[in-house]
C-alpha cells in the first residue's frame, strides 16, 4: 500500500506535490500549536483550581468539627466555587458531614479515598484527581488534617479529624473542549485560506517551468528558435535554470544551423566537384574514343590529341591536388596537424616576385610597388612558409590579371599596419557586388555563371588562399565595390627585430 501511495504521489504534478506538502506541513503546525495551546490552557485552569481548592481547604480545616450525623447539608455560598463539596471526617476516616451548594452533583459526587488522619497526612496537602461515584466525571480533591484552630471561637484542645474539598473538573473539560473546537474550526478555515493562497503562489512560482515545458515542446517539434522567457530573477534557482536552458538552446540552435549549412556546403561541394572532375574526364575519354575509332589518321592529329589529353590530365591533377589541400586544411582546423615550413622572412620578397609575375602575364599592364594603401613600400617581417605564401600571392596575381580588362593597372603593396605584416594585390577593374563579395571565398564559386574555365577557373583558388593564410594565424581580407576595383590584403602577425627596415 505504501509503495502504491508513493507511486501515485510521484505520478502527480509538481505543483500538486508542493501544495500537498505545504498544506500537510501547515496542518501539522496548526495541530501542534492547537495541542500546545489546549494543554497550556488546561494546565493553567487546573493550576488556578488547585490554588482555590488549597485555600478553601485551609480555611475549612479551621472550622469546628460538626457533630457526627453522616448527613449532607447545603451551603448556597459554595455555588461561587462551582460544583464543590466539603467533607469532614474524624480521625478514623468516618464521614461526619458533607456540605455542598445544594445542586445536583456531576456523577453523584466524588468517590473519595480513605480520610483517616494517617492517609490524609501522607498526601501532604497535594491536590489529586478521583472519579465520580457514577460515570466519567473527574473531581479534583485536596485533603488536609484539621489544624485545631477555630475561626469562630477559641482553639480546640485536641485537633482531630480531617477535611476534603473536592471540585468537579467538568467545567474545565468543557472549557478545554470548546477551546479545542474553536481552534480546530479556526485552523481548518486558516488551512483553507492558506491552501488557496499556496495554490496561487505555487502556480505563479512554477509559471517559468510551464514556459520551459512549452519551449521544449516547440523545440521538439522542430522550431529551434524558441527561448525561455526570463520570468524569475537572475539569482533565483528558476532564473539560473532559465539562463542555462537558454544558453543550451542557443548552442543547440547554432549547432543545428551549422550542421545544416555544413550539409548544404557538402552537397554543393560534391555537386561542383563532380562537375569539375567530369569535364576533363569526358574530354580525355572523347579523345581516346576518336583514336580508337580511327578518326586520327595522321601523326599530327595524334600529336595534337595527345597534347589536349595531357592538358586535361594536368588540369585534373591540379584540381585533385587543390581538393586534397583543402581537405588537409579542414582537418587541421579540427585539430589535425597541417605541416608548414615556418621561417622568418620578409614579404617584400613575395611582393617583388608578384611584380614580375604581373609583367610576365601581361607585359602591357601597368604595375606599381607601393606600401599598404599607397606610399613607399617597407619591410614586412613575418614567420611564414614562403612556398605556401607564394602559392597564395600567385593565385591573387592570376585573379587580378584574369578578371580585369587588358591594360587595367595593378598595384602590389607591402609594409606594416599596426601589429601586422601586410601584402596586398589591388586592381582597378570592375570590382564585385556585395553578393559576389559574400561568396567569393566559397568553394567552387565563380562570378562567371557560364563556367568558362578561361575566366572562371575552378573556383578553388581563393578558398585555398584563405585557408593557407588562416593556417598562418593570419587573415585574407577583401575590399571591393562595383566600379572601384578589388584589393586583396594578406595580414600576418608581425615578427619584430628580424629583418632590418629599408634605409
Amino acid at each position: 500500500m505504501t509503495g502504491r501511495t508513493g507511486g501515485l504521489l510521484w505520478r502527480t504534478s509538481l505543483r500538486t506535490r508542493l501544495l500537498c506538502l505545504s498544506v500537510a506541513l501547515v496542518a501539522v503546525g496548526l495541530l501542534a500549536a492547537g495541542a500546545v495551546v489546549t494543554l497550556g490552557i488546561g494546565g493553567y485552569l487546573q493550576g488556578r483550581l488547585d490554588d482555590r481548592l488549597t485555600l478553601t481547604a485551609e480555611v475549612a480545616s479551621r472550622a469546628p468539627l460538626p457533630p457526627a450525623s453522616n448527613s449532607r447539608a447545603s451551603i448556597p455560598a459554595l455555588s461561587v466555587l462551582g460544583d464543590t463539596t466539603i467533607t469532614f471526617a474524624d480521625d478514623k476516616g468516618s464521614v461526619r458531614r458533607v456540605y455542598d451548594a445544594g445542586t445536583a452533583l456531576p456523577g453523584g459526587g466524588p468517590k473519595l479515598p480513605g480520610l483517616d488522619r494517617a492517609a490524609v497526612t501522607a498526601r501532604k496537602g497535594r491536590p489529586f484527581t478521583v472519579q465520580a461515584l457514577e460515570g466519567d466525571h473527574p473531581w479534583r480533591v485536596v485533603t488536609l488534617p484539621r489544624s485545631g484552630t477555630s475561626l469562630l471561637g477559641p482553639p480546640e484542645r485536641a485537633a482531630s479529624g480531617s477535611i476534603a474539598v473536592a471540585t468537579s473538573l467538568d467545567e474545565i473539560r468543557r472549557t478545554i473542549a470548546r477551546t479545542g473546537l474553536f481552534s480546530l474550526i479556526a485552523g481548518l478555515a486558516l488551512l483553507a485560506v492558506l491552501a488557496a493562497a499556496g495554490w496561487i503562489a505555487v502556480r505563479s512560482s512554477l509559471r517559468p517551468l510551464t514556459r520551459i515545458e512549452e519551449t521544449t515542446t516547440a523545440i521538439a517539434a522542430g522550431d529551434y528558435s524558441h527561448r525561455v522567457p526570463e520570468l524569475a530573477g537572475p539569482r533565483t534557482e528558476v532564473g539560473h535554470l532559465t539562463s542555462a536552458l537558454n544558453r543550451m538552446l542557443a548552442e543547440i540552435d547554432t549547432a543545428f544551423r551549422d550542421r545544416a549549412e555544413a550539409e548544404a556546403r557538402t552537397r554543393r561541394f560534391f555537386a561542383d566537384a563532380s562537375h569539375e572532375l567530369r569535364t576533363p574526364l569526358v574530354g580525355i575519354r572523347g579523345y581516346t574514343d576518336l583514336y580508337r575509332l580511327g578518326a586520327l589518321p595522321t601523326r599530327a592529329d595524334v600529336d595534337r590529341t595527345m597534347d589536349r589529353i595531357a592538358a586535361e590530365s594536368a588540369r585534373l591533377t591540379r584540381l585533385v591536388e587543390d581538393m586534397f589541400l583543402l581537405a588537409r586544411v579542414d582537418e587541421a582546423a579540427h585539430g589535425s596537424a597541417f605541416d608548414l615550413d615556418l621561417a622568418p622572412m620578409d614579404l617584400r620578397t613575395l611582393a617583388a616576385d608578384a611584380l614580375h609575375d604581373v609583367r610576365a602575364l601581361d607585359a602591357a599592364r601597368p604595375v606599381t610597388l607601393t606600401g599598404p594603401d599607397g606610399g613607399r613600400p617597407s619591410s614586412a617581417p613575418a614567420l611564414a612558409d614562403e612556398a605556401r605564401l607564394r602559392q597564395v600571392v600567385t593565385n591573387l596575381v592570376g585573379n587580378a590579371v584574369a578578371h580585369t580588362p587588358p591594360g587595367t593597372p595593378v598595384r602590389i603593396g607591402v609594409g606594416t599596419i599596426g601589429d601586422h605584416a601586410v601584402l596586398e594585390v589591388a586592381d582597378q577593374g570592375p570590382g564585385l557586388t556585395s553578393e559576389e563579395r559574400r561568396h567569393v571565398f566559397d568553394r567552387f564559386y565563380r562570378t562567371d555563371d557560364s563556367r568558362n574555365r578561361t575566366t572562371g577557373g575552378s573556383g578553388l583558388g581563393l578558398p585555398i588562399a584563405q585557408a593557407l593564410v588562416t593556417a598562418h594565424n593570419g587573415e585574407l581580407d577583401l575590399r571591393t565595390a562595383p566600379g572601384e576595383g578589388a584589393t586583396f590584403r594578406i595580414l600576418l602577425p608581425l615578427l619584430r627585430d628580424t629583418v632590418p627596415p629599408d634605409a
